[in-house]
């Protein structure tokens, strides 16, 4: 197998190009294999998974990319896409909710919530194909599944207001 798979980066060291099926992908040097063929459920069981991966990533305080490589049967590719935007936009995302939160800090949500926040954020900001009813409806029946008795409520409270500033034309 060549090496040339390393895009814009360059070659791949060879023996990370060795590791690679032809349908794998290398993200941050980690080898992932390839996603599983999206079944019934779609979007709805991609976002439920990257809040499962990036609640994982967050307690083993580990890179996100870590836990997706690791796992055994391989993430939807939305789910994927979701744990990366996560990730890259981290910053701007906890900002946000931070700003929005009153009476909460980042540090003093429920992990879940905030994963589920961090995924309907990263939605609001980047994914302009997402409608926005849907983002906060599947935000909140995450929140209500996994989330406290309140969760679901300060969910929807803080991503009606994030949406009114991600997306003000909505």
């Amino acid at each position: 197998m060549s090496d040339d798979r390393g895009g814009a980066a360059g070659p791949l060291p060879e023996e990370l190009a060795r590791q690679l099926d032809d349908d794998a992908e290398v993200v941050d040097e980690i080898v992932l294999p390839p996603a599983v063929p999206q079944v019934a459920g779609g979007r709805s069981e991609a976002r439920e998974r990257a809040v499962h991966l990036l609640y994982e990533s967050r307690m083993k305080a580990r890179p996100g990319g870590e836990t997706v490589a690791d796992q055994v049967a391989a993430p939807d590719a939305y789910a994927v896409d979701l744990v990366r935007g996560v990730e890259q936009h981290r910053t701007e995302i906890d900002e946000v909710i931070g700003r929005l939160a009153r009476g909460w800090t980042i540090e003093r949500m429920p992990s879940l919530d905030l994963e589920v926040l961090r995924v309907a954020c990263f939605e609001l900001a980047h994914r302009p194909d997402v409608p926005t009813g849907v983002v906060l409806s599947e935000a909140v029946d995450l929140a209500t599944r996994y989330g406290t008795d309140d969760s679901s409520r300060f969910v929807n409270g803080l991503l009606a207001a994030a949406a009114r500033e991600l997306r003000p034309e909505g």
